[in-house]
């Protein structure tokens, strides 16, 4: 073997060996900081995880607590969420304080950047967050329930969830409609509770009796057991139709069966003004020509 060939590869060896011996002595320089980190905060790390577990665990517990205390005292299943909801994070940040308090690290640097960034974040998103605003406004202030028939906005239907950010409605269809809470917060709100109003009117002739086709309306009327029974349906003579006596109708069923129940209603009054032989007119006009001289 060449003598130039045998110094290249003892060379080479010696070099792979330097190497070989730099990155050992880096591992065990990470590995010794490793061990001093694990000595050092080893039991920080540790009860930090375990305060952080048990902080979670206490925060669901109180909320379900916090739930079971509205439910029995009756409060609102939207309002009973929102607080149990805050307690839970009232709970989570104490814990996260803590936690972060194992290491000695102060919480004041982080609330600064937080109120900057919130600061930041409002100006951006003042829509979303006038949303946020008006749904605290709505659960706190209750105006409308879970189960409420409400109108607003030109938009009827029963209550089917309150949010922070929205307000959704159902019809009889199951269509969802979803109204954003500051469309809501200032409006004027019709609230009629689980029922909604029918106002009718049936003409009857005026040969015939209104006393009589008024007890016919209020006895069908009444076979209905959807029909709420307070308020207390209102029958009685409304007005003076040009070919016929008209005979308002106002009572109040159940919202999510309304055109379900006044179709039945409406058909049932009709079979019985003809059973009880009340004529329903149809319109009508009376023309007259008078002749005469004319000079």
């Amino acid at each position: 073997m060449p003598v130039s060939s045998t110094v290249q590869t003892a060379a080479q060896k010696l070099l792979e060996g330097k190497f070989m011996e730099k990155e050992m002595t880096t591992v065990q320089k990470l590995i010794n900081k490793l061990i001093d980190f694990g000595t050092e905060y080893g039991l920080q790390v540790i009860g930090a995880i375990l305060v952080l577990i048990i902080g979670n665990l206490i925060g669901n517990w109180a909320q379900g607590v916090v739930l079971k205390l509205c439910e029995k005292k009756k409060i609102d299943i939207t309002l009973s969420k929102f607080i149990a909801s805050c307690i839970k994070i009232a709970i989570l940040a104490f814990a996260i304080i803590i936690a972060l308090g194992k290491f000695g690290i102060t919480i004041a640097p982080f609330i600064a950047v937080i109120g900057a960034g919130a600061f930041g974040a409002s100006m951006a998103l003042q829509g979303p967050l006038s949303n946020y605003g008006a749904g605290i406004s709505i659960i706190l202030g209750h105006p409308f329930v879970v189960g409420d028939t409400i109108v607003v906005t030109g938009q009827s239907g029963v209550v089917h969830e309150v949010t922070l950010s929205s307000t959704i409605l159902t019809d009889e269809d199951g269509v969802k409609i979803t109204i954003p809470n500051k469309s809501i917060v200032g409006e004027i709100i019709h609230n009629s509770f689980k029922f909604k109003i029918v106002e009718n009117m049936v003409g009857i002739s005026y040969s015939d009796d209104p006393e009589k086709a008024i007890g016919v309306i209020q006895k069908t009327i009444a076979g209905f057991t959807e029909v709420a029974a307070t308020p207390k349906p209102q029958v009685g003579l409304q007005e003076f139709g040009d070919s016929s006596i008209n005979i308002g109708c106002r009572y109040w069923i159940p919202t999510t069966k309304y055109f379900q129940t006044l179709c039945a209603i409406n058909l049932a009054i009709h079979k019985a003004l003809i059973v009880a032989q009340i004529t329903m007119p149809y319109p009508q006009r009376e023309i007259r020509i008078l002749s005469g001289k004319v000079s």
